[in-house]
């Protein structure tokens, strides 16, 4: 999780929401939920002071996958889940005003889980024919989406 933080927020995220799932592999009570909490904020500024930007990105704190499902988003927001089997590929997805990205944990998120994000209005996107591991794929959606819709692409 430190180093997608770090590199998420190279990479431009604005709001991250860690979030717990039925194959989350750690576990965290309250205490230690909110000492995470704490190293993962001082891991935002640090990025921010590396790479030049001026807004740290939003840290929710750490809800169960429901919680991030159930909330309610701005219509201006395309939200996509990743998944293997995924429907659709990132180019196919207009440029979004914003961009809502849900990611599964370590274990990848359970075929309920994905059916339930696309009920709640994501278009599930595969990343080509590989899996790739939660770290990667948080940063390959990042840096894919920057290319198409952000400030890596050129035009912008």
């Amino acid at each position: 999780m430190d180093v997608t933080l770090q590199k998420a927020t190279e990479l431009g995220a604005t709001r991250i929401s860690p979030v717990t799932c039925e194959r989350s592999v750690v576990r965290l009570d309250e205490e230690r939920a909110e000492r995470r909490h704490e190293r993962w904020s001082s891991i935002l500024h640090s990025a921010c002071e590396q790479c030049g930007r001026n807004r740290i990105p939003q840290l929710e704190e750490l809800h169960k996958l429901e919680h991030v499902l159930s909330a309610p988003q701005s219509i201006d927001t395309t939200r996509i889940v990743l998944a293997p089997g995924g429907t659709h590929n990132l180019h196919e997805i207009s440029p979004p005003t914003q961009l809502s990205v849900l990611i599964g944990p370590e274990g990848g998120l359970s075929d309920a889980e994905i059916e339930r994000a696309i009920a709640c209005g994501y278009t599930s996107v595969r990343l080509g024919t590989r899996i790739l591991r939660t770290e990667t794929a948080g940063l390959a959606i990042l840096a894919a989406a920057q290319t198409l819709w952000g400030d890596l692409g050129g035009d912008h």
